[in-house]
């Protein structure tokens, strides 16, 4: 049964320094944009796409006609693609204010990644559990090409690294904790985006990897969960200086 819900990154190849990558990574099986109409999705990329760049801004509201209007289409898949966005965290409702942006600040980034810290050691454990030399096969092929790129292409980076986790994560029986898990991600790869790695932050992804395939091929279950913990913190908390220092800076 797990056989049909494998990820498949086949299609990855190495991108010279200073061109950029098209890859997207894709989500774990069942918890893509299903029931959404094309319509609906590619509004849904495009209005998230907008908020990540700032071009909506937190806590503007989103009103149905006035998106439908700008983007040449009828309201019914603006709904759509609001409700979509409100279950990945981006947009929220409130009663008799319709939707707006959720602003993205330092709590909310916060919450989100204590919530990884307590999520993935779980999804880890049983993945380590269950690996199998395919699995491992496919985490050293990604980090071979995370390695390859070395930060040189960030966008690729982060979708490598997207491939990486899926992979431990996409066929664990709990899809509800795997999907959590991916939207949460999302938010925080919005956030990313807009910063760059510190030097130390890309030595510690690249040896926290290394080290996570070797506890892995060792069967090694609840290390490998306690580096994952301290992987998915030092990601948050990357992420939180960087916000700080912009705010600081912001307020002279």
């Amino acid at each position: 049964m797990y056989a049909t819900l494998r990820y498949s990154v086949v299609d990855l190849k190495f991108v010279p320094w200073g061109k950029v990558s098209t890859f997207k990574a894709k989500p774990p099986a069942g918890t893509d944009l299903i029931g959404a109409s094309s319509e609906g999705a590619s509004l849904y990329e495009l209005i998230r796409e907008d908020i990540i760049e700032g071009r909506l801004a937190a806590n503007e509201r989103l009103v149905v006609a006035d998106l439908a209007r700008r983007h040449g289409t009828s309201t019914n898949p603006v709904r759509e693609a609001l409700q979509l966005l409100r279950g990945e965290g981006f947009v929220i409702f409130s009663p008799n204010r319709g939707a707006r942006v959720r602003p993205i600040d330092q709590d909310f980034v916060r919450d989100i990644y204590e919530i990884g810290v307590l999520l993935e050691p779980a999804l880890t454990r049983w993945f380590v559990n269950m690996a199998t030399a395919e699995d491992i096969a496919e985490l050293e092929r990604i980090q071979g090409l995370i390695e390859e790129n070395n930060f040189a292409d960030q966008f690729r980076h982060s979708e490598l690294d997207t491939a990486f986790h899926t992979v431990m994560y996409e066929r664990h029986y709990n899809r509800h904790a795997s999907e959590l898990w991916w939207k949460h991600r999302e938010v925080l790869r919005a956030v990313a985006r807009r910063f760059n790695f510190t030097l130390a932050r890309r030595a510690a992804v690249m040896s926290e990897h290394r080290e996570l395939i070797l506890l892995v091929k060792a069967g090694e279950a609840e290390k490998a969960a306690q580096l994952v913990a301290r992987h998915v913190e030092g990601s948050g908390r990357h992420i939180l200086e960087h916000m700080r220092a912009r705010n600081a800076a912001q307020a002279g």
